[in-house]
């Protein structure tokens, strides 16, 4: 309860700066405009004085405030205080009025459901509680409208670049340690607050934007109030606050207005499937069932495909979607009506209030399967042109795009999920590049054989790609820091259908040698605190391979921002021979020749072999090297080396 406080402010609010505001009678501009200053002070003047003590001991109201004009008219608001549950609850604003009161065992807590109607006004309502004998009170909440703007998810035309927020830059070491939070700063320990937040992100996103990156996923930025290893992000405490560590919830939503300007997306990660055991839920949960297991630790399977196995026990099932992560990161219970609503919700209000460009869901197999279906039917009914990704941590595409939105499912699951991970092809090219060459075949044939497994999938294009990320060895190291097979394996992240998302640091060659330890992969950005011997955001201190890596990563990704055949392009490859793998990008405008080539010996290929696709081409340019190469009289791929072709119309 420590983190809670002035519900009386809280109501009506979603900027912690009218908080401060209201504090000192000054009243501050921010995002939502004039219209939005004005609805809190009719509010507190409407109340003048004589707030109840009942309404002071209010101690949360969730969500702060909500938006007219969705689809879905049905807004859940959550009332946290003692002795709530007996209160009767009646709304006084046009075009609103309570629908139903849900009173649970724990009296802290009194859910109310409004219904807004398709032409309520935005303003104040005010929210009349009452009980005999008892004085009334009132508690204003805030309908703000919905932004104008469309909000447009990340496309093929984007590439993402992954950022964990404590370990990229700190902007603000004021915030690096706050009373009340028990995870004090540590640099020196890998699984230590290191204190990089959101202005070190704000600061640093031209640095993003110069290396070619149109889209930004922030690992988790909300509240962590737990007594150590916080800095990840994944044990939240509060799902409606911004860590105080990281900045506030004002702050980032200023970060994403400042990305847009940039054109770049903000990609949220979300946490649907548990919370950090400090969570007040743990100790007061609502309900009986609100935490799986009764509130006790049962360690949760990982087997992912009980989701889609015909045969599966129902209490492997149950392990997989109710079982906890740790002690540290209880579970929740979806199958809770009124807990799947404020999810829902929650994610709702985290897209409006500060304009996301996605949302990346964790852990997505082992939440509930028919809950997330319904939470991505709703985001995605109030946001048609919005993006989601789920994290489905397997090497199988049959597993992987069992949850994309569009498939056919043999049990008749139909979800609305539109992107998923290419774990599968994760896997099989960090086995491309790295397996010892087979006694039949070659080294390629994995990755061919997965990305031919495309049909398995509604929009294989939609697929997220990678070679590494926040949980995954850093690609520098899985390659045995050998700097062609990097630049193989950014090429290809760079042409291959699906979006590229690549690790911060993975252009200075950031590695974990010797150690899987998510401390040292989620290691330091250099150059992002002050006093940093090295700074890769200038060049300072960096060795010539890291710099020619950087340079690498930006004429590449910035070719790849204009490159509209391979966000649009279709795609075709041809089985791979003599350690190569040679495919096509090609539309009616554009055709690339991507050739890779894994072996020790450069390798002469058969333009004949290509000529369903050179057909009509006489000229190919090396967008790497600035080579150009004349079709006709041979293409030579050089040992261990990829050539990415711009192909030029002509008779050869």
């Amino acid at each position: 309860g420590q983190r809670k406080h002035h519900a009386l402010v809280l109501a009506p609010c979603d900027d912690f700066s009218v908080m401060r505001s209201y504090r000192t009678g000054l009243a501050a501009a921010d995002a939502t405009g004039g219209y939005y200053m004005r609805a809190v002070w009719i509010s507190i003047l409407a109340l003048g004085i004589a707030a109840t003590a009942a309404a002071a001991d209010l101690a949360s109201v969730e969500p702060r405030n909500w938006w007219t004009g969705f689809e879905h008219r049905e807004l859940q608001i959550l009332f946290t205080g003692p002795e709530i549950c007996g209160l009767s609850v009646r709304a006084d604003h046009p075009g609103v009025r309570v629908a139903r009161t849900e009173r649970v065992a724990n009296c802290r807590y009194l859910f109310v459901y409004l219904d807004i109607a398709s032409d309520a006004e935005p303003g104040t309502v005010n929210i009349e509680f009452s009980a005999p004998g008892q004085e009334d009170f009132v508690e204003p909440y805030v309908l703000l409208p919905r932004r104008e703007e469309s909000r447009t998810g990340f496309s093929t035309e984007d590439a993402i670049y992954l950022i964990t927020p404590d370990r990229f830059a700190n902007g603000d070491p004021g915030n690096d340690a706050i009373e009340g939070l028990p995870d004090k700063p540590d640099r020196d320990n890998p699984f230590g607050r290191h204190g990089g937040d959101i202005a070190g992100i704000e600061a640093h996103l031209d640095y993003i934007a110069e290396l070619g990156f149109t889209a930004v996923w922030v690992n988790p930025l909300l509240e962590n109030a737990m007594p150590k290893y916080s800095y990840h992000g994944y044990a939240i405490t509060d799902l409606y606050t911004v860590d105080p560590r990281f900045g506030s919830n004002e702050h980032f939503r200023a970060l994403v207005a400042a990305a847009r300007d940039r054109g770049i997306k903000v990609i949220m990660d979300q946490v649907d499937n548990h919370v950090g055991s400090s969570h007040d839920w743990i100790a007061e949960p609502p309900t009986a069932d609100w935490i799986n297991f009764g509130n006790s630790f049962v360690y949760g399977s990982r087997a992912r495909t009980t989701n889609m196995d015909p045969y599966a026990a129902r209490t492997d099932i149950r392990l997989n979607a109710d079982g906890w992560f740790s002690r540290s990161m209880p579970d929740l219970n979806q199958n809770n009506a009124l807990l799947a609503d404020y999810l829902i919700q929650n994610s709702i209000w985290w897209i409006e209030f500060a304009g996301l460009g996605g949302i990346r869901q964790d852990t997505y197999p082992h939440n509930d399967k028919h809950f997330m279906a319904e939470w991505s039917r709703r985001i995605m009914t109030e946001y048609p042109d919005f993006n989601i990704v789920g994290e489905e941590w397997s090497s199988n595409p049959v597993v992987t795009s069992y949850w994309q939105a569009g498939k056919v499912n043999h049990d008749g699951y139909v979800s609305s999920l539109p992107s998923v991970f290419d774990f599968p092809v994760q896997a099989a090219l960090l086995e491309a590049l790295t397996a010892t060459k087979p006694d039949q075949g070659t080294v390629w044939d994995p990755l061919y054989e997965v990305i031919g497994m495309d049909f398995l999938y509604p929009d294989p294009n939609n697929l997220v790609i990678f070679a590494d990320n926040h949980d995954k060895s850093r690609i520098y190291t899985v390659v045995d820091e050998d700097p062609d097979l990097f630049r193989m394996a950014m090429v290809f992240l760079a042409t291959m259908r699906g979006i590229p998302q690549v690790y911060y640091g993975t252009e200075i060659l950031m590695s974990n040698p010797g150690t899987e330890s998510h401390g040292i992969i989620r290691s330091d950005f250099p150059g992002g605190w002050d006093g940093d011997s090295r700074n890769a955001f200038t060049g300072k201190g960096l060795t010539q391979s890291e710099r020619d890596a950087q340079q690498f990563m930006r004429m590449l990704f910035n070719w790849r921002k204009s490159a509209a055949v391979v966000h649009h392009g279709k795609f075709m490859h041809y089985t791979p021979l003599e350690d190569t793998y040679v495919y096509f990008r090609y539309d009616a405008e554009a055709s690339l020749m991507i050739a890779m080539n894994r072996g020790t010996s450069a390798v002469d290929l058969d333009a004949k072999r290509f000529s369903e696709r050179l057909q009509g081409f006489a000229y190919g340019s090396d967008v790497l090297s600035g080579k150009r190469y004349d079709i006709a009289s041979g293409l030579t791929v050089p040992a261990r080396s990829v050539l990415l072709l711009e192909l030029e119309p002509g008779t050869p």
